[in-house]
């Protein structure tokens, strides 16, 4: 890594020197990109093909910056039984990366006027017009700061004081965006993929496709498969808007590219989704910032992300803005016998690779 990183700055200083005369124009500004993105394959196939190796990983792993594709690699079976392999039309369960998209729908819902973030929920829901729940904003359910654990039971502590990560808070913003655009959330849902260009994305409700990766709790020597998916994803247990999103590595990386590049949001709105509103101490991730449905870090480098799980399909998506840069996770196999810790290591793992790499791009580019 070190002596990559020495190269690197080497091919910098030799094309930043001027030379007397050139024979010819170089353009070395190009020559500069196309060296670094040379760099971050070589280095990004060599880091990220050993957790594939170490983990016996079972899934797809992209990054791409830009349109760019800087690495991709599908490894495994979307079906164990019938041994079929997972490639670049497979569908995922995403679990919780769902949240950005409601989050995001609840935003489109206060462009048109239809709502406000600092609106109480009991202002379109009866469930929440109750001395318990009276007082919740939009706003406390986006950033998980309601007090909300499982609807229904009292509030773990006042609401707008704490954080406390409540699937259920996300289910009632499905609500909400239903009851005010008089559509279902899996029809407004539709139709943001349509508006973000996704073609392969579903929700669990309404998924015909025969692409979906099954998914498996165990190991991929003995994998057992997780019953009635995804038709669970939209049962009271998950719910849609909590977690009950299809997507693939594509789709993805193309949502990304539209969110982030401001072609979802208007550019305030897109302000408010991103803005850190709360603080999260993630049991695998650590300390990170939490805005509407997506994490962020507290250091360097500056990325949005968000990990997601449902029973055997772990899954993470990262964003790096100042290169716009996606970093993709998807699977479906979980040994839950070893726990959430055990089979979100690869993930952790990939993401300190690109982070570090991420913040070494960016001290280069400071430098010159």
């Amino acid at each position: 890594m070190i002596k990559k990183i020495t190269l690197l700055f080497f091919l910098y200083f030799l094309f930043s020197c001027k030379t007397e005369n050139p024979p010819v124009t170089v353009n070395r500004y190009a020559i500069i990109d196309s060296t670094i993105t040379a760099f971050q394959k070589t280095l990004l196939e060599q880091q990220i093909d050993s957790v594939f190796k170490k983990y016996q990983f079972n899934g797809s792993i992209a990054v791409f910056k830009d349109s760019l594709q800087l690495y991709r690699k599908d490894n495994g079976f979307s079906d164990f039984k019938n041994k079929v392999n997972i490639d670049s039309s497979t569908v995922f369960a995403i679990g919780s990366v769902s949240k950005q998209f409601a989050a995001a729908l609840v935003l489109l819902q206060m462009e048109q006027g239809k709502l406000n973030v600092t609106d109480k929920a009991s202002k379109y829901l009866k469930t929440f017009q109750n001395k318990e729940y009276e007082n919740i904003t939009i706003h406390q359910l986006l950033n998980h700061t309601s007090g909300l654990n499982t609807f229904g039971g009292k509030l773990i502590f006042k609401s707008g004081s704490d954080f406390f990560y409540s699937n259920d808070g996300f289910n009632a913003l499905g609500q909400i965006v239903a009851a005010v655009s008089g559509k279902s959330f899996d029809d407004n849902v539709l139709e943001l993929f349509k508006k973000a260009g996704m073609k392969h994305s579903s929700t669990g409700a309404i998924f015909k496709g025969e692409n979906f990766a099954s998914a498996y709790l165990g190991t991929t020597t003995k994998a057992e498969v997780v019953p009635n998916m995804p038709e669970r994803l939209a049962g009271k247990d998950i719910g849609t808007p909590a977690g009950g999103i299809l997507s693939t590595i594509e789709d993805l990386h193309i949502w990304n590219n539209a969110l982030y590049g401001g072609k979802i949001l208007q550019p305030e709105t897109l302000k408010q989704f991103t803005a850190k509103s709360a603080e999260r101490r993630h049991a695998i991730f650590g300390k990170m910032g939490y805005g509407y449905g997506i994490m962020m870090n507290t250091g360097q480098p500056e990325s949005y992300f968000h990990s997601g799980y449902i029973k055997g399909s772990p899954s993470l998506n990262i964003y790096y803005p100042q290169t716009k840069t996606s970093v993709i996770i998807l699977s479906n196999i979980a040994d839950e016998e070893k726990g959430k810790g055990s089979t979100f290591r690869p993930h952790v793992e990939v993401k300190k690779i690109t982070d570090n790499l991420e913040n070494t791009l960016l001290q280069l580019k400071a430098k010159h």
